[in-house]
């Protein structure tokens, strides 16, 4: 049985520990809160840009477009979306987990993927067994700016343009609210939902005058809509992130408590049983001296 001493120790250092998970809860409560408000007040100018480009798309002129257009798949492309730190649970683990599976079950080698790992921990995994990375970041703020990600989106979207994959999958967790989230797994490239919305939604949507032509808008417009599909995509996870994580520190914390009354009616208990037998002692002792 452990002593008196090992026991007030144990609940001293658990204390502490549980100090230190309430307040990394606390903050990541804080960086929630601002990370929803970001993600929220970004969806209306997806939204926007993808109507202007689904009118765009929808036109004969611009159905050749290569965005626009399925290809052979020789290499298909993987942007995965994780943190740069741990204590979230299992934010990065869900995701790492999907993608390892997809790769490991649809291609034989290397040559068959691409991938592009935002954060320290996918990063870290990848490259552990090998695999083929061709992009990655890491330190991205808490609440980042599209000029952070402005490189890797864009370059994400030239190597398919440049052939370097033929389909470009990205793979993240969405932020549902503060204690559930989902994995997702999106089709960014090719862009071929465009022609079939355009199709059933012709009498719907608003007609545009074009100038210049459609096919240089497109030019344009395009590799803007799926930078911001990643950008969008980006602050959806990070969302995602600091939710997780301030679920596994208000877990950790709980536990911490659930530990420390454990711990203390442990040390009551020897503590009793410590008296009662000093008390045990005297009285025998007393009584020997009669």
């Amino acid at each position: 049985m452990a002593s008196l001493i090992d026991i007030k120790q144990r609940i001293t250092s658990t204390r502490k520990t549980s100090q230190i998970t309430k307040a990394m809860q606390m903050v990541s409560a804080s960086k929630l809160g601002r990370a929803e408000a970001n993600a929220k007040a970004y969806a209306p100018y997806v939204s926007k840009i993808r109507d202007v480009v689904t009118n765009v798309a929808a036109t004969g002129n611009s159905s050749d477009h290569p965005m626009l257009v399925s290809r052979p798949v020789k290499r298909t492309g993987y942007i995965v979306i994780t943190s740069d730190t741990g204590l979230a649970g299992s934010y990065n683990s869900s995701v790492i987990k999907e993608v390892y599976q997809d790769i490991t079950t649809k291609h034989n080698s290397s040559d068959e993927y691409a991938l592009i790992v935002v954060g320290r921990t996918a990063r870290d995994f990848f490259k552990a067994r090998g695999m083929n990375i061709v992009l990655e970041i890491e330190g991205l703020s808490d609440h980042p700016a599209f000029a952070e990600i402005k490189d890797i989106a864009s370059n994400a979207v030239q190597m398919f343009e440049d052939g370097v994959y033929d389909e470009l999958f990205i793979h993240y967790i969405h932020h549902i609210n503060s204690i559930s989230n989902e994995l997702r797994n999106v089709q960014l490239l090719p862009l071929t939902e465009f022609h079939e919305a355009g199709e059933e939604n012709e009498h719907d949507m608003t007609v545009y005058e074009f100038e210049p032509s459609e096919q240089e808008i497109l030019e344009v417009l395009l590799p803007q809509y799926v930078e911001s599909l990643i950008f969008g995509a980006l602050l959806d996870a990070k969302a995602a992130e600091h939710a997780a994580r301030m679920t596994a520190m208000r877990n950790a914390t709980d536990n911490a408590s659930d530990l420390i009354s454990d711990l203390s009616l442990q040390y009551n208990r020897a503590r009793q049983a410590a008296i009662t037998q000093e008390i045990t002692e005297i009285v025998g002792g007393a009584a020997a001296l009669e």
